[in-house]
C-alpha cells in the first residue's frame, strides 16, 4: 500500500545552540509545510536570528536535526543549503558601489548557478550571461526594481535594497526564502509593495519564513506564527491569535503582564 506523501518541507526536531556558556537554542521544534507564509517572532534575544542562522547553515548546531524535503541538512556549509533549495536575505543587505542594480541580480546567479565554472571552460558563456540577465530583468519587474536597474545598487533606498536582497535570493530558483526583517527601516509607502511582493512569491509556491517585529505586517502576510522566548517556542498560532496568547504576552511583556491584568480587575 502507497503511503501518502508529507507536505512538511522543513522540520526541526530537538535542536540545541550556545555559545560559550549561553545557550541560545534549547530544545526547538517545529515543521514548515510547503506553500506556507510562516513569522518568526519574539523579543529581542530570544534566539530568532540564531535559528534563521542554523537553518541556513552560517551557524554550526550543537545538537538535533534539521531536515529539508526529508533530507537532513543539520550540518551541511551553507552553500549546499543553498543547492538544495533554502535561500535568505539579510536585516542589513550591503551593496558593491560599482555594480548596478542588474548587475548584482546577476552576480547572485553565477553564486547559484556555476557560471563561473562555465567561464573557466569556455563554454556557453554567452547563454548562460543571457539567461542570468533574462531572469534579473524579469524579476527586477516583480518585485518592482525595473526603474532602477541601471543606476548603483548602493545608491538604493533601504527598502529597494531589501527588494534587490529578494531578488538575488530568488536567482537559485529555492523552494523557501527565509527573510529577516524585511520591512524594519522601510519607508510606509514601499511596505505595501513588500507585502504585495511576497504574496505573489507565495501564490507561485514559494514558501516563506519571515522573522518580523512589525505585527501589522505580519498579519498582512504570514498564515502562521513561531514564537520564540528565551530559546524555546512558546506558541505556534495563527496571526490573530497572538494578542489572546498568554505565553506570548508573557513573553513581550514579561511577568508584569499578568501583574497589571490582576490590578486593573482589583480597581473594577
Amino acid at each position: 500500500m502507497n503511503r501518502p506523501q508529507s507536505n512538511t518541507l522543513l522540520e526541526v526536531a530537538a535542536l540545541a545552540k550556545a555559545f560559550g556558556g549561553n545557550r541560545v537554542l534549547q530544545d526547538v521544534n517545529f515543521s514548515i509545510n510547503a506553500g506556507e507564509i510562516v513569522g518568526l517572532l519574539g523579543p529581542n534575544g530570544s534566539g530568532k536570528s540564531t535559528l534563521l542562522n542554523t537553518i541556513t547553515g552560517f551557524e554550526a548546531i550543537d545538537a538535533g536535526s534539521i531536515r529539508y524535503g526529508g533530507e537532513e541538512i543539520g550540518r551541511l556549509a551553507a552553500h549546499r543549503i543553498v543547492e538544495r533549495g533554502i535561500a535568505r536575505t539579510f536585516q542589513l543587505p550591503s551593496m558593491p558601489e560599482k555594480m548596478s542594480v542588474i548587475e548584482v541580480a546577476m552576480a547572485a546567479a553565477t553564486t547559484h548557478h556555476g557560471f563561473w565554472e562555465t567561464l573557466v571552460d569556455g563554454a556557453g558563456v554567452r547563454q548562460a550571461e543571457a539567461q542570468a540577465r533574462d531572469k534579473a530583468t524579469r524579476l527586477l519587474h516583480e518585485l518592482l526594481l525595473t526603474h532602477v536597474r541601471d543606476l548603483p545598487a548602493s545608491a538604493l533606498s533601504g527598502g529597494q535594497k531589501k527588494l534587490l536582497g529578494i531578488v538575488c535570493a530568488l536567482m537559485g530558483n529555492p523552494r523557501m526564502v527565509m527573510l529577516d526583517e524585511p520591512t524594519a527601516g522601510v519607508h510606509p509607502n514601499l511596505r505595501n509593495d513588500i507585502v504585495q511582493a511576497l504574496k505573489r512569491l507565495n501564490g507561485q509556491g514559494m514558501t516563506l519564513v519571515i522573522v518580523e517585529h512589525d505585527m501589522h505586517f505580519i498579519g498582512a502576510v504570514c498564515s502562521r506564527c513561531i514564537v520564540l522566548d528565551r530559546g524555546h517556542i512558546v506558541a505556534s498560532c495563527q496571526p490573530d491569535e497572538l494578542s489572546s496568547n498568554e505565553r506570548v504576552l508573557q513573553a513581550y511583556l514579561g511577568g508584569g503582564a499578568q501583574h497589571k491584568a490582576t490590578a486593573a480587575e482589583g480597581t473594577q
